[in-house]
């Protein structure tokens, strides 16, 4: 499954990287309908996310019904991404051929 956010840059003073992006509702439903397919535990989902031109793996954390993005470190500053900005990412989650299938 593949999903383009867009969102604020926003801090939440949980486990690291501290800095997130949560998933509008919409995408946040069509990852809740799939979740629990996908998860390793505690509710936390493996993706690949593509911040402008830098890609990086993670896992998106659920949160008050909804999912948080986490944005590394490197990622943040290889785009120059402060906190409070608006960013596109494009969050893919399941296998390796989810990506590239256009019919999910």
């Amino acid at each position: 499954m593949q999903l383009h956010v867009q969102g604020e840059v926003v801090w939440w003073r949980g486990p690291a990287p501290f800095h997130f992006v949560a998933l509008p509702e919409p995408e946040a439903a069509r990852l809740r309908a799939v979740a629990s397919h996908l998860t390793y535990g505690w509710g936390c989902i493996p993706a690949t996310v593509t911040l402008g031109a830098t890609t990086f793996t993670t896992s998106i954390f659920p949160k008050d019904g909804g999912f948080l993005v986490p944005l590394k470190v490197a990622a943040r500053r290889a785009e120059d991404v402060e906190l409070g900005d608006d960013v596109t990412l494009t969050v893919v989650v399941g296998g390796p051929d989810e990506a590239t299938d256009p019919t999910r």
